[in-house]
């Protein structure tokens, strides 16, 4: 995906967890120029498993009102596939750490072991339609701005593990800094900082 079009979904992403509508509707007139309509589509449907449903649906509304276009034909999955392609993606975004993962969430509560798999990688990450490292940025970037350090942890690991070169999760955090008080911005490049050390340290 050029450059271009990646970083307006993720500045889209990243505006997204401000809950701040003018700012959500600001980077969405960028993406409706810069980045392809299905794409976006796919940022704002993944963003409800961070957000919320009401924001979500609330950023949907605004899009079709940005955008001017209808909503989409559902693309009609068979639910049945969902378990299995969720463990797939689950496993592939935390690479060594996913038995790890999966421990530590059935702990909580095994119901959301089995949410987190078959309704977050599989219904929702796990979807056609935007490569799972584009996917895994723009979480990163939104999880950024919205201040959940330990779960941003995960996910600008998980873009490293979805294929994202460093220099993109670079961008990712430069752009969600862009949306962040001073303070703020530096605890993230922080993390991003030794995520990236310990990368180059296993390479």
């Amino acid at each position: 995906m050029p450059d271009a079009r990646r970083a307006a979904l993720l500045r889209l992403s990243a505006a997204l967890g401000t809950r701040h509508e003018a700012a959500v509707r600001t980077e969405m007139e960028v993406a409706r120029q810069e980045a392809d309509a299905g794409a976006v589509e796919e940022v704002i449907l993944q963003s409800h498993l961070f957000i919320g449903f009401p924001d979500a649906l609330n950023a949907l509304g605004l899009w079709r009102e940005v955008s001017g276009l209808p909503a989409p034909d559902a693309i009609g999955e068979d639910p049945a596939g969902w378990e299995a392609r969720g463990e797939r993606v689950c496993a592939a975004v935390y690479g060594a750490n996913y038995g790890k993962l999966r421990q530590n969430v059935r702990s909580l509560h095994p119901d959301v072991d089995g949410w987190m798999v078959t309704g977050g990688y599989g219904r929702v990450i796990g979807r056609p339609g935007l490569d799972l490292a584009t996917r895994e940025l723009c979480i990163a970037a939104l999880l950024a701005v919205w201040n959940v350090p330990r779960q941003l942890h995960s996910h600008l690991r998980g873009s490293l593990n979805a294929g994202a070169p460093v220099d993109q999760v670079d961008a990712a955090v430069e752009i969600a800094c862009g949306f962040l008080e001073p303070e703020r911005a530096e605890e993230v490049r922080a993390l991003w900082r030794d995520i990236r050390a310990k990368a180059a340290g296993n390479g």
